[in-house]
């Protein structure tokens, strides 16, 4: 069913859900769900809705103009979408396949609501794999005494692909600081909920050497501080000492794969609202 879907943030005050539901009760507006959050640290209000479009008069523009005045007396964030509207995704990934295997066939079995434009890799790899299933993929490497021609390219396929989001699924490289400003809130990154402990290479033999108990992934959105992004979404996995060194490796790399789906699940699904550094995930 083809549905709207209002997210609202704004600062937390009395009448604005009722604001919002006579709205769309005037224009017949059907709601299917509707979420909300008030936050009392911040002073802030958080709200989503899925409307049914065939309830509605109007469609996005004409929803736009009629709700503007709304959203200026309340002082909103806000945003409409519409599911018929595929988001575009592009992938970039390194030498690493399960995160980029898992997003494809997720998407190829149509668990994924969106349009996955191409992928881009610093290595050729996974080529095959990528073509098989029809999608572009770009071999862009970077060269360690100057990464900035690789990222003006990476730049420009984005662009040239209207990328709506961007997930880096094991892109081993660090996104220079201006694509991180450019596309703040459109990138999303995995990586073990290792850190701030055993940074640098081989992170699972360094965890068993300290004999860790739990073991985790993180989603989150990239910002220029490294691995310090909004997190959209966390999972961990518990293992003992019977785990060998593989074990944790093969568990970490199951947890990484379900915790990148389901974030990108929810940023395609416009459950994810950013407050500063922290997230309401619908």
């Amino acid at each position: 069913m083809r549905t709207f879907r209002l997210v609202i943030a704004c600062p937390d005050r009395v009448g604005i859900v009722a604001k919002v539901s006579n709205f769309l009760a005037s224009h017949n507006g059907w709601i299917t769900e509707a979420s909300h959050h008030s936050d009392n640290l911040s002073g802030w209000f958080f709200m989503r809705h899925e409307i049914r479009a065939d309830t509605l008069p109007f469609g996005l523009e004409a929803f736009r103009e009629a709700f503007a005045p709304i959203a200026e007396e309340f002082s909103m964030t806000w945003r409409i979408t519409d599911t018929e509207q595929k988001k575009r995704v592009v992938l970039m990934a390194s030498r690493e396949s399960h995160c980029l295997a898992d997003l494809l066939h997720r998407w190829h079995s149509d668990e994924l609501d969106c349009e996955i434009a191409c992928v881009i890799s610093n290595h050729d790899d996974l080529r095959s794999m990528v073509e098989w299933h029809d999608i572009p993929y770009y071999h862009v490497p970077v060269n360690p005494q100057d990464k900035e021609p690789a990222f003006a390219e990476v730049n420009r396929l984005v662009k040239q692909h209207e990328a709506d989001v961007v997930v880096l699924a094991r892109y081993m490289q660090i996104l220079p600081p201006e694509l991180c400003r450019e596309y703040a809130g459109k990138v999303i990154n995995i990586h073990h909920s290792f850190l701030p402990s055993f940074v640098g290479a081989k992170p699972y033999h360094q965890a068993s050497l300290r004999g860790v108990k739990l073991i985790g992934a993180t989603c989150h959105y990239v910002t220029e501080e490294l691995d310090a992004g909004p997190i959209i979404e966390q999972d961990v996995v518990r293992v003992s000492h019977s785990d060998s060194i593989e074990d944790m490796v093969r568990f970490g790399r199951d947890v990484e794969k379900m915790v990148l789906a389901r974030g990108l699940r929810y940023h395609l699904e416009d459950r994810v609202l950013v407050r500063g550094n922290k997230t309401v995930v619908f």
